[in-house]
């Protein structure tokens, strides 16, 4: 076995304890955060409660699962008795010490078994398998689109480093990397979104209501028309910093021997930047790709909520706020996995784009 087959394997072994450490540091905290789902299904009563005259609880919601071993606890003049506090615990899966509820949820991970969700009373993967799509769709076009611009404007940019085109595309990409997505997103809504002044784009969503109904060429551009703004969004921070690492990648090659070496054997500039010195260059970029496709799968729940997209992102900021720990676990799951592959990949791409490197 070669040391470069020995090396990834390994890394591809260390994938499941360093999963496993992962997901029981966020189970254990998601576990012990107060406002749970048994509070909040508590907190919910209450409130039914006192818009029906009845009162409240005695305490908070914590105090009333701490105290229902002693005594039934009253809405006003309503008793919840022991036996439901303890079917409720065993619907949320709280009737457990911690460690043993990891190992039953690991056991059903292990199945493929993400649970229900308490929000919406589904299975967790029907919840989340239709929003995959709508992450990946835009996550994959801003993605792809600051590859097709920056690496050519990184390469203008060194070649031509001192010009006016270089201190003018500067300011523009430091612009763009000062200025946060959601915040380009908002600016854009009010200026470009439907009922401004320049009526262009819709105010969001990721289709409109009648897209069923559209012939093949108006789902297109009904398509095109909802894309424009969030990938927009999505590329702007991406965007500036890929063209500056670029640029300084070429850059620092093009000062190094070989580079010099194949000017003094007569080759043109452009031979030299692209035959040579480009390939090297690249290998900054390319080796993020696989750190990248987390947050392509995740999505950016700020730019979602921004733009109304229900994606992984948006569904994901929900999940915390709603306390549906299934939702929030399976999240977990999808994206530390893909995330600790793509770092494989990351060292796989390195690899092949450098060959001097021999991983040991």
């Amino acid at each position: 076995m070669s040391g470069m087959t020995s090396y990834f394997l390994r890394r591809i072994l260390l994938i499941f304890p360093t999963f496993v450490g992962i997901s029981l540091l966020v189970f254990v905290i998601l576990q012990i955060t107060p406002g749970g789902p048994l509070e909040q299904e508590l907190m919910k009563l209450r409130g039914g409660m006192a818009q029906m005259g009845g009162g409240g609880i005695t305490g908070s919601g914590a105090g009333v699962v701490e105290t229902a071993g002693g005594s039934d606890d009253q809405f006003g003049g309503m008793e919840i008795p022991e036996e439901a506090l303890e079917e409720m615990k065993r619907y949320y899966n709280l009737d457990k010490p911690i460690p043993v509820r990891y190992v039953l949820w690991m056991w059903d991970l292990f199945h493929l078994n993400f649970g229900r969700s308490y929000v919406y009373a589904e299975p967790v993967w029907d919840v989340i398998k239709s929003r995959f799509p709508i992450s990946i769709y835009f996550g994959l076009i801003g993605m792809t689109l600051s590859y097709i611009v920056c690496i050519p404007l990184g390469v203008a940019k060194a070649v031509k480093h001192g010009s006016p085109f270089d201190f003018l595309s500067s300011t523009l990409v430091f612009i763009g990397y000062s200025t946060p997505g959601w915040a380009l997103g908002a600016v854009a809504l009010v200026l470009l979104g439907g009922g401004s002044f320049w009526d262009v784009f819709p105010l969001g969503e990721f289709r409109s209501e009648f897209w069923d109904d559209l012939s093949a060429w108006g789902k297109i551009v009904d398509q095109v028309h909802h894309t424009i703004l969030p990938v927009m969004a999505y590329a702007v921070g991406s965007f500036a910093l890929l063209t500056v690492v670029m640029k300084n990648s070429l850059m620092e090659n093009l000062g190094q021997d070989y580079v010099r070496t194949a000017f003094a054997k007569g080759l043109t500039e452009k031979r030299v930047v692209f035959l040579h010195a480009l390939r090297n260059s690249l290998i900054p970029i390319v080796t993020g790709i696989g750190g990248l496709l987390g947050i392509l799968i995740s999505g950016s729940y700020i730019i979602e909520k921004t733009f109304n997209i229900n994606g992984m992102g948006l569904l994901s900021l929900q999940s915390v706020l709603r306390r549906d720990y299934p939702i929030v676990l399976a999240f977990i799951v999808i994206v530390s996995v893909i995330r600790l592959t793509g770092n494989i990949i990351s060292d796989m791409i390195y690899a092949l784009v450098d060959p001097r490197i021999r991983f040991k």
